[in-house]
């Protein structure tokens, strides 16, 4: 037991001695400020980022599509052979030959069932929901800083709970020691506070190695790293504790609806779906585009004319009509509209999973407050309590009156309620704020 403790100590403290540079000595960290940090380095946050970018650029392209192309070509050929005389029927000397062709050809899409405009609308909408799901991982990354903070704070408390505990320990122990040296209590009455005392230091140093985890933990979350002189400030949480609310589920879940970035995305991928039903019907559609072009060219077998002339002449401009009409496509379209159908009917049960899933966490989320709220305020009654017999105890064992080991389960019960009371704390902290992230309400202490 005792090797693998100091080996929890030993691994936090060397986790602690890996500096980080570019934070001055004494940096303390709000929760604001470590949410800041987390999100600007936050891998996934900029995963997402970068999906906004690329679904913007899909969005601007849709929109270009319906602007027309246009292409150049020249083409510059070489070419060798022998004559053949008409009277002799000889073939002359190998001569050679060359021709220049220039092209300039335009398109555009005139009509084809709306594709072009539902596509710009699609893209419109995926970008919206990209949006909207980046919002959702950011979230996601607020409350799991929050959660670590929280423990750092959790922790924090505990080491000084421990401290308190050794000095009151201390003094209890020079005490016995001054009655032991007068004969008034035993040898084993001394022993019994000296173990306790040995005891509490064993709990400080196991307190002080899970302070250090947790902070290494944070650090971690917010790809921070490890740096020694990484402290949080402590914020009043005196108003989140004194708060008695009681909430409504029905309310918040009504809130969250208009606002939670999970809900939008999910409405806004069943509207991109309807038109993937759009899209596949268009193809039922007859397309009518337009194109243009101009062609000249030059030929070094007429050689009677000039480069400039021949290119003059030649030039050869057309415009021209295309209608195509799908006659029988192999039942292919029929089975992408009933395709794309599926789809939206699925993309609707996404929808509907994903309104139903953010109701049970509300639901969730209210029920874990007002338990929380409860063991909360009944450890604040039981800790009282315990504190007031512990009094009785420890001023009956300065008089004599009371034994070591009776005084000693006193001591007991009562850091047992103190650490009870310090987890229900953060316990309705932690709820409370989750309650918050459903309102809309920024993750601040």
């Amino acid at each position: 037991m005792k090797t693998q403790i100091r080996k929890v100590l030993f691994l936090g403290a060397l986790l602690l001695m890996i500096g980080s540079p570019g934070f001055a000595e004494g940096t303390t960290w709000s929760l604001d400020d470590c949410i800041r940090y987390a999100l600007d380095h936050n891998i996934q946050v900029q995963k997402a980022n970068l999906s906004n970018d690329r679904n913007s650029l899909l969005y601007q392209q849709a929109k270009d599509n319906r602007l027309p192309s246009v292409s150049a070509t020249v083409r510059q050929n070489f070419g060798w052979g022998k004559s053949v005389d008409s009277q002799t029927g000889e073939y002359g000397n190998l001569s050679g030959s060359n021709s220049t062709n220039l092209s300039l050809s335009s398109s555009v899409t005139l009509y084809n069932g709306s594709r072009l405009n539902n596509a710009i609308k699609q893209n419109e909408l995926n970008l919206e929901s990209s949006k909207y799901d980046s919002e959702s991982v950011k979230e996601s990354v607020e409350i799991s800083i929050l959660n670590a903070f929280l423990q750092v704070l959790y922790a924090e408390e505990e080491v000084k709970n421990a401290q308190k505990q050794i000095e009151a320990t201390t003094e209890q122990l020079t005490l016995a020691k001054e009655r032991l040296d007068l004969s008034v209590i035993s040898q084993s009455d001394y022993l019994q506070i000296a173990s306790e005392l040995a005891s509490e230091k064993l709990t400080l140093a196991n307190a002080n190695s899970q302070y250090t985890i947790t902070k290494v933990s944070l650090m971690q979350l917010m790809e921070l790293p490890v740096d020694k002189n990484f402290t949080v400030k402590e914020p009043d949480l005196n108003k989140l504790l004194n708060s008695t609310q009681m909430p409504d589920a029905a309310e918040i879940y009504t809130l969250a609806l208009k606002q939670k970035p999970q809900i939008k995305s999910a409405e806004l991928t069943t509207n991109s779906s309807e038109i993937d039903v759009k899209q596949a019907q268009a193809q039922l559609l007859p397309q009518l585009s337009m194109d243009a072009g101009i062609t000249s060219g030059y030929s070094s077998a007429y050689s009677s004319y000039n480069f400039s002339d021949q290119l003059t002449n030649s030039i050869s401009p057309s415009v021209g009509l295309t209608l195509s009409i799908p006659v029988f496509q192999k039942r292919q379209v029929k089975s992408d509209i009933s395709i794309s159908k599926i789809g939206v009917e699925d993309a609707r049960l996404d929808e509907q999973n994903t309104k139903n899933q953010l109701r049970k966490d509300i639901e969730q989320a209210c029920t874990d407050y007002i338990s929380a709220l409860s063991q909360y305020q009944a450890n604040i009654e039981n800790n009282q309590s315990v504190k007031a017999s512990y009094s009785l105890a420890e001023e009956k064992y300065k008089q004599g009156l009371m034994n070591s080991v009776d005084f000693l389960f006193e001591k007991t019960k009562l850091i047992q309620a103190e650490s009870q009371l310090l987890q229900s704390k953060y316990n309705l902290i932690f709820s409370n704020k989750i309650l918050d992230y459903y309102k809309g309400n920024p993750l601040t202490l």
